[in-house]
C-alpha cells in the first residue's frame, strides 16, 4: 500500500496489539510484509483481492474513512486498495456525479489551501441502489 494510506489509517492511533505468540506484532505496508505464521499470507492476500474487487461496485470505500473527509483522502485510499493512481478530474467528476457525497461548509486544515470536507449519505446511496443504481467506479 502507498503511503497516503498509512496517512489515512493513522496506525499510531490504532496500536497493533498481539498476544504471546505475536509479541511483536506491527503494521506493515502490504507489499512490504515479513514471513506471517501458518496460512496467514493466504488470508490477507485473499482478502486484499476481494477488497479491491469489492470497491469497484460497492461503497465499501466509504467505511474505511472518518465521518468527514477531503475528496484527496478518499482518492488516496481508492488508489492505496487498488495499488495504482487514479486521474483526479475523472476520479472526482465520477464520484460527485453520484450525488451522494454532501459537500459540507467545513474545510480541512491546511497551510495553504484548505480543502472541502465531504461526507457519504449513505441514505441517498440506499435509495437509489433500491431503484438499481450500480455504483462502478
Amino acid at each position: 500500500m502507498t503511503v497516503a494510506y498509512f496517512a489515512l489509517v493513522r496506525p499510531e492511533l490504532h496500536p497493533a496489539k498481539g498476544d504471546t505468540d505475536a509479541s511483536d506484532a506491527a503494521w506493515f505496508d502490504s507489499a512490504k510484509l515479513p514471513p506471517l505464521a501458518f496460512d496467514h499470507g493466504t488470508i490477507l492476500k485473499v482478502a486484499l483481492e476481494r477488497l479491491r474487487g469489492k470497491i469497484r461496485y460497492q461503497p465499501v470505500g466509504f467505511e474505511l474513512l472518518p465521518e468527514r473527509f477531503t475528496l484527496a483522502q478518499l482518492q488516496g485510499l481508492y488508489e492505496a486498495i487498488l495499488g495504482r493512481p487514479l486521474d483526479k478530474r475523472n476520479f472526482r467528476k465520477k464520484l460527485l456525479a453520484f450525488d451522494f457525497l454532501v459537500p459540507l461548509d467545513d474545510y480541512s486544515g491546511g497551510a495553504h489551501r484548505p480543502a472541502r470536507l465531504h461526507c457519504f449519505d449513505r441514505a441517498k446511496y440506499e435509495a437509489l441502489a433500491s431503484k438499481g443504481f450500480l455504483f462502478e467506479l
